[in-house]
């Protein structure tokens, strides 16, 4: 029976050939877990839980749904910073990365949303008037953002086999 590590004997995929030719290994990680794939998930979910509170504040004018939004788009803000320096630091750090257009893709569109939450929690800070219809149109606009980025993330892990565990080149 073929050892289930030799590579020899196993059929390649397209992700395992990429991982074979660009080293897309994790440099800012614990215990081999990419810090940034496990920071993603909060400003993804502020964003999104945002823009269903707008939705809300819309639909029912009362201003509590004002003072949650102001929490939940600080923290998609604070948050997505938090995700998107780890997240550069994997693009500087590591090579192979760097000649993937989809890490090009997903960085602008992190960073473009991390943008458009600052200004979005900015809004709020200064004019809680304006939520609607202001509030309401960045927070659709940061969730549209967020499948951009999503999407060439996954492009990432799912196509090229970025921050993935197993590493052929042990």
């Amino acid at each position: 029976m073929a050892e289930r590590d030799d590579l020899t004997t196993q059929p390649h995929s397209a992700v395992v050939l990429d991982l074979l030719r660009l080293d897309v290994g994790s440099a800012v990680a614990v215990v081999g877990h990419p810090i940034h794939v496990m920071m993603v998930h909060f400003p993804i979910a502020f964003v999104i839980a945002t823009l269903g509170v707008d939705v809300f504040y819309w639909w029912s004018g009362d201003a509590f749904w004002v003072r949650v939004g102001l929490w939940s788009t600080g923290m998609a803000f604070w948050s997505g910073v938090a995700a998107s320096i780890v997240g550069t630091g994997e693009l500087l750090l590591v090579r192979g990365i760097r000649l993937l257009e989809a890490s090009w893709s997903h960085a602008v569109a992190a960073m473009t949303l991390v943008a458009v939450a600052g200004a979005n929690w900015g809004l709020r800070l200064i004019d809680t008037e304006s939520i609607l219809p202001h509030g309401l149109a960045l927070s659709a606009l940061a969730s549209v953002l967020v499948g951009f980025a999503g999407w060439h993330g996954g492009k990432l892990v799912f196509d090229h086999g970025v921050g993935i565990l197993i590493s052929p080149k042990d």
